[in-house]
């Protein structure tokens, strides 16, 4: 993960070799070379995550390509506020290496789930959690697009909403091979232990609006982007009204930053009228300056 990107871009490079050196630890060769065990621990998979996207965000800046607002999906958001500027690189990636390590000593292994329901109204979707809920935590935690919301808690509740869910009419519930229940209330330890940690970044108003997930506006001080990383903790990621607010903003060109292209198919799916592209690897490049072309 970000080897071709290192090898063909001397600022992806700077990225990489500051994240070894904050860290005091060689995450590039993590990314470039697993083992994939080590790399799929959540504290280790949020700062590899973070620097490929902070290192391809870098790469396209010395191009001359730069964002008129920012965004991301969960991770995603910090990597947002680096390029956005509140906060520096280097204070995010200790950062996210510990709301990893926070967010999985929160909950014990195998005793919290997530799973994906497909095909269901988020209102449906909410009436399966509850109904199914029986004194223990599960709800949306992702709000990821028309027909594709994703629920976390206690594992056996999750297994309930989602047989209610299919009794419903959802058409599918996928269980999801994570190692924590994310984004709900079982994530409150972790939002109390990453909180004074975030308040006390040294943090500047952004650059660029960044939307953030827990409400879907766009925070441009300082103060506004930081609540908003707190309360993304234990907080459902709300995607699609992420994506309709920057529409509702003008925006028509999307291009995703950083390893895999999930999110292109998201936006896709929640505004037809978008043009979107990815960038991950310097190949990229000619796609990304074609559709920044088309939307000058």
């Amino acid at each position: 993960m970000g080897r071709a990107l290192a090898d063909a871009s001397a600022e992806a490079r700077a990225v990489f070799a500051e994240a070894d050196r904050v860290l005091g630890e060689p995450l590039s060769a993590l990314c470039f070379d697993g083992p994939e065990d080590r790399l799929t621990l959540t504290e280790n998979t949020q700062p590899a995550i973070l620097t490929v996207s902070v290192a391809a965000a870098r790469a396209l800046a010395s191009r001359g390509v730069r964002p008129d607002f920012v965004a991301g999906h969960s991770l995603g958001e910090y990597s947002a506020n680096v390029v956005a500027g509140t906060f520096s690189f280097a204070d995010a990636v200790q950062i996210v290496r510990r709301r990893g390590r926070y967010m999985q000593e929160a909950v014990p292994v195998g005793e919290g789930a997530m799973a994906a329901v497909l095909g269901a109204e988020a209102a449906i979707v909410a009436r399966a959690c509850e109904e199914a809920a029986n004194g223990q935590v599960v709800s949306p935690a992702n709000l990821n697009a028309p027909g594709q919301i994703v629920i976390a808690g206690a594992a056996a509740a999750v297994a309930r909403a989602g047989e209610r869910a299919r009794a419903l009419g959802a058409r599918r519930v996928v269980p999801l091979p994570v190692s924590a229940p994310f984004h709900c209330a079982l994530m409150q330890p972790a939002e109390d232990r990453l909180a004074p940690v975030l308040r006390a970044l040294g943090a500047s108003d952004p650059r660029v609006p960044v939307v953030a997930n827990v409400d879907a506006e766009p925070k441009t001080c300082a103060a506004e982007a930081i609540e908003a990383l707190v309360r993304q903790v234990s907080a459902p990621v709300r995607w699609e009204d992420v994506v309709r607010r920057l529409a509702s903003a003008g925006v028509r060109a999307y291009v995703e930053v950083g390893p895999g292209a999930v999110l292109t198919g998201l936006v896709r799916k929640i505004d037809r009228a978008a043009r979107i592209t990815s960038f991950e690897t310097l190949d990229d490049l000619p796609a990304v300056e074609a559709l920044v072309r088309e939307a000058a």
